[in-house]
């Protein structure tokens, strides 16, 4: 399928040029969605429906132990035996939900944040991510859900990845603004972001790890592990793809911004008594002293 229908192409200019740029990300819930939050209610409504319920941060807390893997999908994990890894311990990005019922019996959640991977994958979506399961899902991945097959969020628990420079039913918010926010750490040069607070916002760094990190962060109480986490390989296929069937990936020219986020990560997680660990031979961590550890390295 392709990455997104050809409608979606005509309404994001369009968006842009009726609201201006402070308010170009409306595209991402219009037509049809809408986040209702208030004190008694948090919910997604579609075209004036009902479709799901929204939970707050503490469900992923409640459920989170120890230590925490974010597993990517690069080309790495075929490389490695993660069969071992705790239960209920890895938050899975986007095509790493295909490990489910194989090396992953039950993850802790599932994280998408790119409407492309919905209207390309929405076949691998339906199949491993069972009722029940916590979903990690940003403001268009639940628009596009809902145009593909409204019913199926229902019997999720959703928590939103809302963009915390953009958010949902808001103007962007300037650098001015975001200093002004108490859940809100920025380093020197105001470029890389980190949300204390993230059912009211995440920092979006070129990558879903850096959203789910911030997650991550605000429930882990040890250890936060990179699984697949490669970066630097994007002209390789992704573990569940094949040269033939590739989707375009722009991560390793967004590289900068990814890894600009995750040390600034670091330096708050280390405040916090959590330590990162890589687990990805490959990495571009590699370059910035994320060290490497083998401990889910394929045995010969």
């Amino acid at each position: 399928m392709a990455d997104r229908p050809w409608h979606r192409a005509l309404i994001k200019p369009g968006v842009r040029l009726l609201l201006g740029g402070s308010r170009a990300h409306v595209q991402d819930w219009f037509p049809g969605l809408s986040i209702v939050r208030s004190q008694n209610i948090s919910e997604v409504v579609y075209r004036g429906i009902k479709v799901a319920n929204l939970a707050g941060m503490d469900r992923l807390r409640e459920r989170a132990g120890e230590t925490i893997y974010i597993v990517g999908s690069g080309p790495s994990i075929r490389d490695s035996d993660i069969s071992g890894m705790e239960a209920n311990s890895a938050i899975l990005l986007n095509g790493a939900i295909g490990l489910i019922g194989e090396q992953i019996s039950e993850p802790l959640a599932i994280a998408v944040e790119d409407e492309r991977f919905v209207w390309r994958h929405i076949e691998m979506m339906r199949k491993k991510i069972m009722p029940g399961s916590l979903c990690l899902f940003s403001v268009a991945v639940l628009r596009a859900l809902c145009e593909i097959d409204k019913g199926w969020l229902a019997d999720k628990t959703i928590i939103l990845i809302d963009d915390i420079r953009k958010p949902y039913g808001a103007r962007r918010r300037s650098l001015d603004d975001l200093k002004k926010l108490q859940y809100v750490r920025l380093d020197a040069e105001g470029s890389a972001g980190f949300s204390l607070s993230p059912d009211r916002g995440v920092f979006l760094g070129g990558s879903v790890a850096v959203s789910a990190l911030q997650f991550a962060l605000y429930c882990a109480r040890q250890t936060i592990g990179f699984v697949g986490i490669d970066i630097s390989n994007d002209r390789e296929p992704r573990f569940y793809e094949t040269h033939e069937d590739m989707a375009f990936s722009g991560i390793a020219r967004a590289e900068g911004r990814i890894v600009e986020h995750l040390v600034f990560a670091r330096q708050i997680a280390a405040e916090r008594g959590v330590s990162f660990v890589n687990y990805s031979p490959v990495s571009a961590l590699l370059k910035y002293d994320f060290g490497y550890d083998d401990r889910f390295k394929l045995q010969d």
